[in-house]
């Protein structure tokens, strides 16, 4: 177990464990191949961070700012992820897949709000009033989310995976879905931006 000092700009391969940086402000630093096991960053803030190649195991990160920080290929899983405005990462400006992948999380009430994250991954979270409105997430995965009340619209989900995913609320006629999966039982909800009845 790795111990973590604020003046230290760089880490590499360290991992953290039970580390509590809430309310904190980490500032211009680089954090490589990383991983965080049971650590508290709720409130914190990341100004002009690096997380590289990092990983995220049963944290707490509410209400994280992460102004200007670049995010590439971090894993989030059994996180408590709640209010986070994603769009103020500092993403590249090509992106072939998502820098970002969750599994497990509750992520309620942030946003991807215009975002480019091909092929991201929310598998069985728990994503209330989420706005992925204006994104483009295709080829994503939402297998086994529960997104009640979050948002989309004008979101290109092509090819992306909603399977076994509940709750949804996806206009068909606003949103660009070719190619997407969903299960039968709730590809029904699909449905409802058609204003027609459905008979047993």
């Amino acid at each position: 177990m790795s111990s973590f000092d604020e003046n230290t700009s760089e880490y590499i391969s360290k991992t953290f464990n039970k580390l509590d940086l809430s309310f904190r402000e980490l500032k211009d630093i680089e954090f490589d191949s990383c991983k965080f096991v049971n650590c508290d960053f709720n409130e914190s803030i990341f100004y002009k961070c690096k997380l590289i190649d990092c990983e995220f195991e049963k944290c707490n990160l509410s209400l994280i700012k992460l102004n200007y920080t670049r995010l590439l290929d971090v894993f989030f899983e059994d996180c408590k992820i709640i209010g986070v405005d994603w769009t103020k990462v500092d993403w590249p400006n090509i992106i072939p897949s998502s820098p970002v992948k969750f599994s497990k999380c509750i992520i309620n009430d942030s946003s991807f709000f215009g975002l480019n994250l091909k092929e991201i991954m929310i598998e069985e979270c728990k994503a209330h009033n989420v706005d992925f409105r204006e994104g483009d997430f295709r080829k994503g995965s939402f297998d086994y989310s529960d997104l009640s009340n979050s948002l989309f619209n004008n979101t290109n989900i092509s090819s992306a995976s909603f399977a076994e995913a509940s709750n949804y609320d996806i206009d068909i006629n606003y949103n660009k879905l070719t190619n997407a999966k969903f299960t039968k039982h709730e590809a029904t909800r699909l449905l409802t931006s058609l204003n027609i009845q459905l008979l047993d």
